[in-house]
């Protein structure tokens, strides 16, 4: 039988971010109901709000996230009633032509819910990629389920943001970027991605980590967890700094956290000859870029971008759990408020403001879950 859950919807372009009840259907074929423990708040959830991922509303917000599995359907072996998972949005297919070539990271088609979750009055749910869980139960297919195991409650919060924007920053520096132990790496934009990925550039050995942003709180925190020196382009020329602080070269792998054409132009101009940038900060569709192609050409080196981070959820994840567990990965310094359902929109207010790395939404207590 369907269950009826209190969930955050936004029902038109730019409006707000709402307690709605909704309609989550038994889970069908290959599909699990989660009863959702925390939710981080994502920039991408906003996009969705302003219309800037589509017009598919309303749209059910909410993605970064953990839960316990209530109810499998038919055929899921998987994930079992009761575990523990970290949502994602990769469920990979197997069948594309990126799985064929051995590339699940950059499956084409990842699997979704075959059903909606839908209003009271019967109307369609657009769930944010494929997950909805800015909500009480959530739909989803059950390769969107990352097991976690042996994991203390408390951890639920921090853990759950690497469903999307921390596994986006530390796999831009480590699956994308290709960090290397001894290696000068610069992020510029040290929000929460930029952060990730300077944790990410530690971990991979980066000996030099170089984080540039003009709030000067982000760069405090940048570099209580990892970046080596701070550059802040109110008070600096971005590209000379950095290769200032690479010998006058400019550092191996350069990523660009933001996403706009000046700072991706920086990015491109402060990496090393045959060095390496990586755009991960996601673009407005009408920017554009110029540059010289003499200049791609004459700095060789290459040119990429990272989606979530290049990651294999099912390989990541459990990877960069155990970094947690044993204290070479600070997840708890990315919560920096947790806040109730009903406090979604006053969260995105907060977001705006660069208050926080993370707010994230509590749905059950750290000590009852």
């Amino acid at each position: 039988m369907s269950q009826t859950v209190n969930a955050v919807v936004v029902k038109e372009k730019n409006g707000p971010a709402v307690l709605e009840q909704i309609i989550v259907p038994d889970p069908g074929v290959g599909e699990v109901v989660v009863d959702v423990l925390t939710c981080g708040v994502c920039q991408t959830d906003q996009h969705y709000q302003q219309g800037e991922v589509g017009d598919n509303f309303p749209y059910l917000l909410g993605h970064e996230a953990t839960g316990r599995v209530s109810l499998i359907g038919e055929g899921v072996t998987s994930v079992k009633v009761g575990d523990t998972v970290i949502l994602n949005w990769r469920a990979v297919c197997g069948e594309c032509r990126a799985c064929r070539k051995g590339q699940p990271q950059y499956c084409f088609d990842t699997h979704n819910a075959e059903q909606k979750m839908t209003l009271t009055d019967g109307t369609e749910l657009e769930a944010a990629l494929g997950i909805g869980a800015f909500a009480e139960k959530t739909l989803v297919a059950a390769g969107q389920c990352t097991v976690v195991q042996d994991l203390p409650a408390e951890s639920n919060a921090a853990v759950g943001l690497l469903g999307c924007g921390i596994m986006a920053g530390i796999g831009a520096a480590i699956n994308t970027g290709e960090v290397k132990r001894g290696e000068s790496v610069a992020v510029i934009g040290v929000g929460g991605v930029g952060t990730a990925a300077v944790l990410g550039a530690k971990l991979a050995g980066a000996t030099t980590i170089i984080a540039v942003d003009l709030d000067e709180r982000k760069l405090a925190k940048a570099a209580e967890l990892g970046a080596t020196h701070t550059v802040n382009p109110g008070e600096a020329d971005v590209v000379e700094r950095i290769r200032e602080l690479t010998g006058g070269f400019g550092a191996d792998l350069v990523i660009d956290a933001v996403g706009r054409p000046e700072t991706y132009r920086q990015a491109f101009y402060a990496r090393d000859l045959a060095g390496r940038v990586v755009l991960v900060g996601v673009p407005d569709p009408s920017h554009t870029l110029e540059l010289p192609l003499a200049d791609v050409f004459g700095r060789g080196g290459s040119l990429k971008s990272s989606w979530y981070g290049d990651c294999l959820p099912s390989r990541d994840f459990p990877m960069l759990v155990s970094h947690y567990r044993s204290g070479n990965l600070d997840l708890d310094a990315f919560v920096t408020e947790r806040v109730a359902l009903d406090q979604v929109q006053e969260a995105f207010e907060t977001m705006n403001r660069g208050e926080v790395l993370r707010s994230v939404v509590e749905l059950q207590s750290p000590t009852t879950n």
